[in-house]
C-alpha cells in the first residue's frame, strides 16, 4: 500500500507540475500577445520607401502640406476602447472647416498600430479619426465613432466645435475594415452621411457573413475598390463557399461592382504582385487622391483616377482597372 501511495503521489506532483507549466505558458503567450498588439505596425517615415514611376501617385503617397497634430479620447464603449484623431494643426486658430475621414480597422488592428497612416492621410488637410476595435467587420464601432465626432462639432466646448465639413466625409477600410466600412455606408442611421468610401481587398462577402454580410448594390456613394493580385487574396478558386478562393479574388471586386448602379462613380482595381497584407502601403497614393478629389474637389488628383487619360490605366502597378468615369 505504501508503495501505491508514494505512487500516486508522484503522479499527482507529476499533474501538478504540468498544470503549472500550461499556465506558465498560457500566461506567457497572453503576456506576449498584448506586447505585441500594443506595437506600432508601421515606421514613422513608411512612405519613404514606396516605388512608383506615375507622378501623381507618387505625389499622393508621401505628406502633405499641413502639419498635424494628434488627440485621443477613452471612449465609454469597451470594443471601441479608444478614438484617436489626427488633424491640421491650424485648426486651433482658424474658423474653416475641413474634409472629415473615417478608417475602419482591419482584424486584430487597432490605430494605435498604424499611427503614421493617419498623419500622413491628415497633412493633406483632413481631420482623420480612427478607434481601437480589433474586430471592425459590424460597421458599428465605425458608426458610433461618427456620432461622436459629429458630437464634438456642435459642442462648442470642444477643440472640434464647427470644425468638420459634414457635407465631405469619407470612409476608409480594409480586409475585415472593407466589409465593416460597406456596412457603416449602407446599415445605420448615419450611413446617408457619407460622401464616399475606399476599400482595400475588403473581405468577399461569403467571409463577411461571420459579421452581418453588405450587400454592394446599397452603396450609393462613388466607390473605389482594391485588391491585391497574390494568392493571400485571390488563389484562384470558383467557388469560395465551397474553396478557399482568398480575402478578395477578382470575382468579388467585379460582383461588388457590377452590384452597383451605373450611374454613381466606382472604380475597380488590383496591385499587380502585392499580397494582402501589402494593400495599406501600396494603395496609399490612389487612395489619398481618391479622397482628395472627392472631398476637396481637387481637380488634380481627380486626373489620376478620372477620364479616358487617368494616370492609373497607364500605370504598370495596377491591372484589372474597370471604372465608370
Amino acid at each position: 500500500m505504501e508503495i501505491v501511495k508514494r505512487g500516486l503521489r508522484t503522479v499527482g506532483f507529476v499533474i501538478l507540475g504540468i498544470v503549472i507549466l500550461l499556465v506558465l505558458l498560457v500566461g506567457f503567450l497572453l503576456i506576449k500577445n498584448y506586447i505585441v498588439s500594443k506595437k506600432p505596425w508601421l515606421e514613422k517615415d513608411y512612405y519613404t520607401a514606396f516605388q512608383s514611376d506615375s507622378a501623381l501617385e507618387k505625389k499622393y503617397a508621401g505628406p502633405g502640406s499641413y502639419d498635424v497634430s494628434n488627440t485621443v479620447i477613452k471612449s465609454d464603449d469597451d470594443t471601441i476602447k479608444n478614438i484617436r484623431i489626427w488633424y491640421p494643426t491650424e485648426l486651433d486658430n482658424t474658423a474653416e472647416k475641413y474634409p472629415f475621414i473615417i478608417v475602419t480597422n482591419a482584424s486584430n488592428t487597432a490605430a494605435l498600430n498604424y499611427e503614421p497612416y493617419f498623419e500622413r492621410l491628415a497633412s493633406w488637410g483632413f481631420i482623420v479619426v480612427g478607434n481601437d476595435d480589433r474586430q471592425a467587420g459590424t460597421g458599428i464601432s465605425t458608426s458610433l465613432t461618427l456620432d461622436y465626432m459629429l458630437e464634438q462639432n456642435q459642442n462648442s466646448k470642444s477643440l472640434f466645435y464647427e470644425k468638420i465639413d459634414t457635407r465631405n466625409i469619407g470612409i476608409i477600410g480594409y480586409s475585415q475594415g472593407g466589409a465593416g466600412a460597406v456596412r457603416a455606408v449602407t446599415e445605420y442611421g448615419n450611413s446617408g452621411l457619407y460622401k464616399t468610401i475606399f476599400t482595400g481587398s475588403a473581405a468577399h462577402s461569403y467571409i463577411a457573413q461571420m459579421w452581418g454580410g453588405y450587400d454592394a448594390s446599397k452603396v450609393s456613394i462613388p466607390w473605389f475598390m482594391t485588391a491585391a493580385t497574390g494568392t493571400s487574396d485571390d488563389t484562384g478558386a470558383k467557388d469560395a463557399a465551397t474553396e478557399w478562393a482568398g480575402v478578395a479574388p477578382l470575382s468579388s471586386l467585379a460582383e461588388n461592382y457590377n452590384a452597383m448602379s451605373d450611374n454613381v462613380f466606382k472604380l475597380r482595381a488590383r496591385v499587380v504582385g502585392a499580397e494582402h497584407e501589402d494593400m495599406q502601403e501600396s494603395t496609399d497614393g490612389y487612395m489619398t487622391a481618391w479622397m482628395l478629389y472627392q472631398l476637396q474637389g481637387d481637380e488634380e488628383a481627380g486626373t489620376a483616377l478620372t477620364g479616358e487619360n487617368a494616370e492609373i490605366l497607364s500605370n504598370p502597378n495596377w491591372q484589372d482597372i474597370e471604372k465608370s468615369r
